[in-house]
């Protein structure tokens, strides 16, 4: 399979003709505290947890329809932190893990955080270029970024080989909605109930979705209920307050937050949760 992309000079693997990082999707000067969030904070202890969970279940499924080691990509990945996790917790189930974002800052990051042989993609989600390229891609916290995220799921059904599953997680319910979704460029929250219709608008097929943080949700509503008015602040201020709030709690604090978390995780997946305030979908591109 000849590869889309060429070896850049900073080790990453970049498109044949040049693309820029999209700041108002998502501003990167906030990579440097989401490289330290991603290993410690308890939010993305307990995704994680919560996400490593259906990708077991995926990866049994492939290896019980005859398929071999999957390959995999984390797109929009950011930093790397869910490439490490995975490669950490379940890299032997995988012949390649890979990274892919927009943003040469995150990727140069991400390079002492992610395995050697983990390759980094410069990619655009609205292009991707690869056609029948990945058993399992992930699309974690990214779609609500973008205006048109029909055409990201299409893009990404047409990356995948037939039979290759799409694991996406999201903001979810507008009820939620906050400052800080404004604040960090989100675009829209997700219901359930929406990942049915984006599915078959883009040719996919949805295996499950599920609500997951349902447990702490009253404490985030009311952590968050009260905000500041992104229209009335700087660029600056933003970047200030969203610092702030992603700071990681005291070590007692995150440690009993992640417990909490950490208890949703088989809990979630046998029985699904009324809300949360992050969800869930698994997609499949079907057999052509």
């Amino acid at each position: 399979m000849i590869d889309p992309y060429v070896p850049g000079d900073t080790g990453a693997w970049i498109p044949p003709m040049p693309l820029s990082h999209r700041d108002a999707d998502y501003d990167s000067r906030g990579f440097d505290s989401l490289r330290a969030m991603q290993a410690r904070h308890f939010w993305y202890r307990g995704r994680h947890r919560f996400v490593l969970h259906f990708t077991r279940r995926v990866v049994r499924q492939l290896a019980r329809d005859g398929s071999q080691k999957p390959a995999a990509v984390d797109l929009g990945g950011g930093c790397g932190g869910w490439v490490s996790y995975l490669s950490e917790h379940a890299g032997r189930d995988f012949r390649e893990i890979a990274l892919a974002d927009s943003s040469p800052t995150a990727l140069s990051l991400a390079a002492a955080a992610i395995p050697p042989a983990s390759r980094r993609y410069q990619i655009d989600l609205l292009d991707l270029r690869w056609s029948e390229r990945w058993d399992i891609a992930f699309l974690l916290d990214v779609l609500e970024h973008i205006d048109d995220d029909v055409t990201v799921l299409r893009e990404i059904r047409r990356a995948l080989r037939p039979g290759g599953l799409l694991i996406v997680t999201t903001p979810a319910l507008e009820r939620f909605r906050s400052a800080i979704d404004d604040m960090t460029h989100h675009v829209r929250r997700y219901a359930r109930r929406d990942f049915a219709r984006l599915a078959s608008d883009a040719g996919l097929e949805l295996v499950v979705s599920r609500y997951f943080m349902f447990l702490l949700s009253p404490l985030l509503w009311a952590a968050r209920r009260n905000g500041p008015d992104p229209r009335a602040m700087t660029a600056d201020q933003i970047r200030q307050y969203l610092d702030r709030s992603d700071r990681i709690p005291a070590a007692p604090i995150n440690l009993a937050l992640s417990t909490i978390f950490s208890a949703e995780t088989p809990l979630g997946a046998w029985w699904p949760f009324p809300w949360g305030t992050s969800v869930l979908a698994v997609m499949r591109r079907p057999h052509d």
